[in-house]
């Protein structure tokens, strides 16, 4: 909404509160037509003169009301410029805020790195102490050092004197040269000391190879040695069990012959007392002792029935 509509609608407004009772007061008291009856032209002028005094009267607090209102605007536009103005100034403050604490942090953030970088300063400080102290005692320890050597010195000075030699450096380099000399010759011996050890330890695992090779020939020939020992006792045990079966073969031969002859006798007496021709060969041993079986079981039962027959004639 305008800032014009808003003036018309509160001086309507403002009309219509302050005159709108007065105007029922005044009406009031002008005198009705019933009491007093003056001439139309007389109400007329009246008329007109109380609404010039209304319309003047409405003016002046029109223009009143204006001026208040010019006064409010210019109140509130003040106020909008101070109310700017102070956002302007909290916003400001608010950044100054920001800004000194991120310098605050900045500030501590730094000075904690002050105070690493100090503390390391300090130790390398005092490392730098230690290290300034070892080598003074370096120093010392050299110096006295050179003073111990210094009598290697007078006596270089001495040998160069009475040789061959014109500075120390040239007896320096031939001791160097010496030196040099004897590591290499020690180094070859030493070379050939590895290699004539190598070759002991190969002649030493050489002969205890062939060692155990003589002790495990030496082995089998034992081992072969007692199984042909136990082959030969073997042998002289079967040899007597040989002739132990040998001999009772002969006995039993001896004895089966015997008992073949005495066989054929009995046989022979037993087919005389049967007085039959038999048909059974010599050789025929079994046959011959079935015969002779049967020829006792035959007489077995004569002579139960025999048995039998003797108890019946002597009772008679």
């Amino acid at each position: 909404m305008s800032l014009g509509v808003m003036e018309e609608e509160d001086l309507a407004e403002y009309f219509r509160l302050q005159y709108g009772e007065r105007l029922l007061e005044l009406l009031m008291k002008f005198p009705s037509t019933e009491e007093q009856s003056p001439s139309p032209s007389i109400r007329l002028l009246e008329k007109k003169k109380e609404a010039k005094i209304m319309h003047q009267a409405m003016e002046e607090k029109k223009e009143t009301f204006k001026r208040r209102m010019e006064a409010l605007n210019l109140r509130w536009e003040e106020l909008g410029v101070k109310e700017a103005q102070l956002k302007a100034h909290i916003k400001k403050f608010e950044q100054f805020i920001q800004e000194n604490d991120q310098k605050r942090i900045r500030a501590l953030k730094k000075a904690s790195k002050e105070r690493e970088l100090k503390r390391l300063r300090v130790k390398e400080l005092s490392k730098a102490k230690q290290e300034m102290a070892a080598l003074r005692q370096e120093h010392q320890r050299i110096n006295a050092k050179l003073q111990d050597y210094s009598i290697f010195q007078k006596y270089l000075e001495k040998v160069v004197e009475n040789s061959e030699f014109e500075e120390i450096h040239e007896v320096i380099g031939r001791y160097k040269t010496l030196v040099s000399m004897h590591y290499d010759l020690m180094q070859s011996a030493q070379e050939g000391q590895e290699k004539i050890d190598r070759a002991k330890a190969r002649l030493t695992r050489y002969v205890e190879e062939k060692d155990d090779e003589v002790l495990q020939h030496n082995n089998e020939l034992a081992r072969l040695q007692m199984r042909y020992d136990r082959a030969r006792s073997d042998v002289i045990i079967w040899e007597s069990r040989w002739a132990h079966i040998q001999n009772t073969a002969a006995k039993k031969t001896l004895l089966l012959g015997t008992i073949k002859m005495a066989t054929l006798n009995l046989f022979q007496i037993v087919s005389k007392q049967l007085k039959e021709t038999t048909q059974v060969p010599l050789e025929d041993t079994h046959k011959q002792l079935d015969m002779i079986q049967e020829f006792i079981q035959d007489l077995s039962d004569i002579w139960a029935e025999v048995k039998k027959k003797e108890p019946t004639s002597t009772k008679t």
